[in-house]
């Protein structure tokens, strides 16, 4: 019987479900596959994506683990795609690669001063606040006051995080550098700017509740942003999401403010124009944003009013979306940033189909979707998988001893799952000892040595 030999790039929600589904799914052969990480550790966006206080959204991470430990995946840790294996070497041991690594990096936002000291990219601050071994465990939160540009959950978890009281984070898996940068931060305003009205936010009612219930923050809204449009009006009388969001802020103006520590201000209809910084004595450090007020359309859309504003801050955070990034010999949309393709299966410039290469997940749509979304995603790349046998590259070194014999060679310290089990033990040992689920370990040699311990740490 014919072999399926098929590496997935990536270990996320959307590489695993790939992975999942592709063993489950009727076939005439038998499917072999390897999964491969950059990081050490599994589960990409939930572990390094979501904030430490979402422990209901971290919850999927016991699903991808059931499908990790059945064994009939193997999987590879801290192997880059490009330097540690090309796409040369998968074409050799592989019929096929599906490409699930998502999207990390910031959608642009085109208005002056991006380059000002304070001038920060949500996707950054995401990735220190987790324990992304890859970025610098040092923060700079030295800001009284801060902007945070966005309006979907990406934008109100960063907000949440830099207004939030640090030992409230204790219970969670935040790692020690994280609450020691916090607990020193002198922030006192969080400024959350959107460039539409309250009924056309991106995040979810789940997202902005949470707001509400942080501990001596109050929440300041402004009577101009209200008062709705007919059009605006029937959305949230309509659409059951905005509804609940309408009632949510609703609720929250009719609160009394003045009494907490700290403030999150959330405005409306304020499209950002430019980040200000510089002073007479030649400063590059920012002092404000300028953002122009607009108003609805009519037909779901904003105009600008003209009327211009600056709201002093020393500190802004984009977080207006992600994007995805190039692979080395792989079609990119540069305008999309996504692979081209035709039901997860990769096209090139002209359109025509790439022999062998597959995508799903956020590299394959774009960054839109929950984590859940994932799933009924990979179904129709895994259709394609193994409905493209003519297509499927031919493989000189197919067998499974070949791709390690590969990265020993090299000299890859290479994980496995046995090694996350270590990782994963270790992280909780040091969290029971302190009371807390797990404190994560963040410098990447670090979690490699702890992962290729022949035991699990004591």
């Amino acid at each position: 019987m014919t072999t399926l030999r098929v590496a997935v790039v990536g270990a996320g929600p959307a590489g695993i479900y790939a992975s999942d589904l592709l063993l489950k799914a009727e076939r005439k052969f038998d499917v072999s596959i390897d999964l491969f990480e950059q990081l050490p550790a599994p589960y990409g966006l939930v572990r390094y994506g979501v904030a430490p206080d979402h422990p209901r959204i971290k919850g999927i991470v016991t699903a991808l683990r059931e499908v990790l430990d059945r064994g009939d995946i193997r999987l590879f840790g801290n192997v880059r795609f490009g330097t540690d294996v090309t796409l040369d070497d998968l074409k050799r041991h592989y019929h096929a690669v599906i490409f699930a690594t998502g999207a990390i990096r910031d959608a642009e936002l085109q208005i002056p001063g991006l380059d000002l000291d304070g001038s920060y990219g949500a996707s950054d601050f995401v990735s220190w606040y987790d324990g992304h071994p890859d970025f610098s465990p040092e923060w700079p939160l030295n800001h009284r006051e801060v902007a945070v540009i966005g309006n979907g959950n990406v934008a109100l978890d960063v907000a949440r995080m830099l207004v939030k009281h640090p030992e409230d984070l204790l219970p969670t898996e935040v790692p020690d550098n994280v609450f020691d940068g916090l607990t020193a931060s002198p922030v006192t305003d969080v400024h959350v700017f959107g460039r539409r009205g309250p009924t056309q936010v991106k995040f979810t009612p789940l997202e902005l509740r949470e707001l509400g219930e942080l501990n001596d923050v109050d929440i300041i809204l402004h009577d101009e942003d209200f008062g709705l449009d007919d059009g605006s009006a029937e959305l949230a009388a309509t659409n059951k999401q905005l509804f609940v969001i309408n009632k949510i802020l609703t609720g929250w103006r009719e609160r009394e403010v003045g009494a907490a520590s700290r403030r999150l201000h959330l405005h409306f209809y304020s499209k950002p124009l430019e980040i200000v910084g510089g002073d007479s004595a030649g400063s590059r450090a920012v002092r404000a944003l300028k953002i122009e007020r607009t108003r609805p359309d009519g037909a779901g859309g904003v105009v600008g009013t003209g009327e211009i504003r600056e709201i002093p801050v020393q500190a802004v955070y984009r977080a207006i979306g992600y994007f995805g990034s190039p692979l080395e010999g792989v079609p990119f949309d540069e305008h999309r940033g996504v692979i081209p393709n035709a039901g997860g299966q990769a096209l090139d410039d002209s359109g025509e189909e790439v022999p062998g290469v597959y995508a799903t997940g956020w590299i394959k749509r774009g960054p839109q979707g929950l984590i859940g979304a994932t799933k009924s995603d990979a179904m129709e790349t895994v259709q394609n998988v193994l409905n493209g046998q003519a297509g499927w590259w031919n493989p000189a070194e197919p067998s499974p001893e070949a791709v390690t014999a590969l990265l020993e060679e090299r000299g890859i310290r290479y994980t496995d799952i046995d090694g996350w089990h270590n990782l994963d033990q270790h992280e909780r040992t040091l969290g029971e000892a302190r009371g807390r689920e797990r404190i994560k370990v963040v410098p990447r040699d670090e979690m490699v040595d702890i992962s290729l311990r022949n035991s699990v740490v004591e």
